[in-house]
C-alpha cells in the first residue's frame, strides 16, 4: 500500500509543481502580460479643423520590456469614443528616440533646433530612409478592428540597457493626425486632403506646392482648414487619443521579433552594379489614383494595382503582417518572386453610424499570423509589394504601407507546446485537461487496488499462501 500513498504524493507534487511561478517557463507563460491605458495631451477641434502634431516624451512602460499590443482611439472629454464621420483619424503612429540627458523637448520646433548630438532617432528595422517611416506601430481609421497583438513567445524589445549610448534616454513620441468633418462640405475630400478643399497652395513651411499636386500631407497640416457648408456651426471639442499598451518584462523566454516597413511609393530600382543591399530606398508615403474609364469598368472593374519588387537587407522568420490603406482600398499582400502568397491584408468597410463600425470608412484590416516558424525570408530574397484601390473616382492622399514583424530565430523547443495554443485560455484548457485525466487515472488504480488488497485477504483468511509481487 506504500506504492499507493508514494503515487498520489507525487500526484500532489506535480499539482504544486506546475501552480508554482517557476513552472510557467514550461507552458511558455513564464511573463505575464502587463497593461496599461494612457491619454495624449488634450487637442482641440472644431468643423473642419485639423490636428498633425508631434507629441514627444509620451507616458509609456519603463524597462527593458517586450511590447506586445497597442491600440488606440479617438475619446472626447467624457472618454466616449469619436465616431470616424465625426473625427476622422487619417494617422497615429508611435516611434522611439533617445535624448541626452538634461535636455527637453516639448514640441517639434524643438527638435528642429536640437543636433544630432543631443537627439538620436531609434528607428525600426525597415528599409526607407530619410526620416521617412521610422516609427514602431501607426495605423488609422482601422485602429478600432486591426489587431496588433505580437504572439508568443515572441515580443518586439525595447529598453534594451545596451541598445542605449552613455548619456542618453529611451523615449517615445507620438504623432497625431486628425480631421474634424463635422459640416463639411465633403468629408472623403477632406480625409484625402484635397488641396482646394483647404485652399491651400504652400505647405507648412511656406514652399510652393507643384502645381500638378492635388491633395495629400502637404495640404492638410496641422490647423489647416477644410471647407465647411455655409452657415454651419458647432462646438470645438477637447479630444484625446488613447492608448492602450501591453508588454512583458524581457527575459530569456522571449524571443525578440523586430519592424520592418515597406512602402508601395518606395523608389528603389535594382542596378546592374549592384546588389541592392546597400541602395537608398525612398520612400514618398503617399499617392494619388487617376480616375478609370468607362472601358477599364467593363475589362477589370475600375482597380488600380500598383507592384514593386523589393530585395530584402536582412533574413527572418515572419510572424505578423497588416497593411496600412485609405478609403478606397481594396486590399495589400506580399509575395514571393515565385507567386507565393506570403501574406495578405484586406480592409473591412463600415455599413453604420456607430463607432467602429462607421459606412464608407475604413474600420479593420486583416492580418497574418502565419504558424511559428514556418515563413521564412531569406537575406537577398526579391519579394513583391502589391497595392489595389478602386479607380472609380480620384483619389488623392492614399497609401499603400505593409508592416511585417520578423524573428532572427524560429521558436525555441521550450515554447513549442505553446505555440500550439494562442490564447492563455486555451492552454488552461490543456493544463487542466491534463489533471484531472491524471487524477482520474490515479482514481482507477487505487480502486484496483483497493479491490486486489481486499481479496488477498480475504484468500489468507481462507488458508490460501499469498502471492508475492
Amino acid at each position: 500500500m506504500k506504492s499507493y500513498k508514494r503515487g498520489w504524493l507525487l500526484l500532489v507534487g506535480i499539482l504544486v509543481m506546475l501552480s508554482s511561478p517557476h513552472s510557467q517557463a514550461f507552458w511558455g507563460n513564464e511573463n505575464k502580460i502587463k497593461t496599461a491605458v494612457f491619454l495624449s495631451p488634450k487637442f482641440v477641434l472644431g468643423p473642419g479643423s485639423v490636428e498633425n502634431r508631434f507629441y514627444y516624451n509620451i507616458d509609456f512602460p519603463k524597462g527593458h520590456i517586450a511590447l506586445k499590443s497597442f491600440n488606440a482611439e479617438v475619446i472626447d472629454e467624457a472618454g466616449n469614443p469619436v465616431p470616424l464621420h465625426e473625427t476622422y483619424l487619417h494617422h497615429w503612429v508611435v516611434a522611439r528616440y533617445f535624448l541626452r540627458k538634461g535636455v527637453e523637448v516639448s514640441d517639434l520646433n524643438d527638435r528642429k533646433k536640437l543636433t544630432s548630438s543631443d537627439y538620436i532617432s531609434a528607428r525600426n528595422s525597415g528599409i526607407c530612409q530619410r526620416d521617412a517611416l521610422g516609427q514602431y506601430y501607426g495605423l488609422g481609421s482601422e485602429t478600432r478592428k486591426t489587431a496588433t497583438h505580437v504572439p508568443d513567445p515572441y515580443g518586439i524589445e525595447v529598453g534594451n540597457p545596451a541598445e542605449i549610448p552613455d548619456g542618453f534616454e529611451e523615449k517615445w513620441l507620438l504623432n497625431v493626425h486628425a480631421i474634424d468633418t463635422r459640416g463639411v462640405e465633403d468629408k472623403l475630400g477632406c480625409t484625402e486632403c484635397k488641396c482646394d478643399l483647404y485652399n491651400v497652395t504652400e505647405d507648412e513651411y511656406g514652399r510652393p506646392l507643384r502645381p500638378d499636386y492635388k491633395g495629400g500631407l502637404l495640404c492638410c497640416y496641422d490647423h489647416t482648414q477644410c471647407r465647411v457648408k455655409q452657415g454651419f456651426e458647432d462646438v470645438r471639442r477637447n479630444l484625446y487619443l488613447r492608448y492602450t499598451v501591453k508588454w512583458v518584462d524581457m527575459d530569456t523566454s522571449v524571443v525578440p521579433v523586430k519592424v520592418y516597413i515597406f512602402d508601395i511609393t518606395d523608389g528603389w530600382k535594382r542596378s546592374s552594379n549592384s546588389t541592392g543591399m546597400n541602395s537608398e530606398h525612398s520612400c514618398k508615403v503617399e499617392y494619388e489614383i487617376e480616375p478609370c474609364r468607362a472601358t477599364e469598368l467593363a475589362d477589370n472593374g475600375c482597380i488600380d494595382t500598383r507592384r514593386i519588387s523589393l530585395d530584402m537587407p536582412f533574413g527572418g522568420y515572419v510572424i505578423y503582417g497588416v497593411a496600412h490603406q485609405h478609403a478606397g482600398g481594396s486590399g495589400s499582400a506580399l509575395y514571393r518572386e515565385d507567386g507565393q502568397l506570403l501574406c495578405s491584408s484586406i480592409p473591412a468597410y463600415g455599413d453604420g453610424e456607430e463607432v467602429g463600425n462607421e459606412a464608407g470608412y475604413i474600420v479593420g484590416m486583416t492580418t497574418c499570423y502565419p504558424q511559428p516558424g514556418t515563413v521564412k525570408i531569406s537575406k537577398g530574397e526579391t519579394l513583391i509589394l502589391e497595392s489595389n484601390y478602386s479607380s472609380i473616382r480620384h483619389h488623392t492622399g492614399v497609401m499603400g504601407l505593409f508592416y511585417i514583424l520578423v524573428a532572427d530565430e524560429p521558436p525555441k523547443p521550450m515554447n513549442t507546446l505553446y505555440t500550439l495554443v494562442q490564447s492563455q485560455t486555451q492552454d488552461s484548457i490543456i493544463l487542466l485537461t491534463i489533471l484531472w485525466a491524471g487524477v482520474a487515472l490515479m482514481g482507477i488504480v487505487t480502486v484496483i487496488a483497493v479491490a486486489i488488497r481486499y481479496k488477498l485477504k480475504r484468500e489468507r483468511e481462507d488458508g490460501y499462501e499469498a502471492i508475492m509481487m
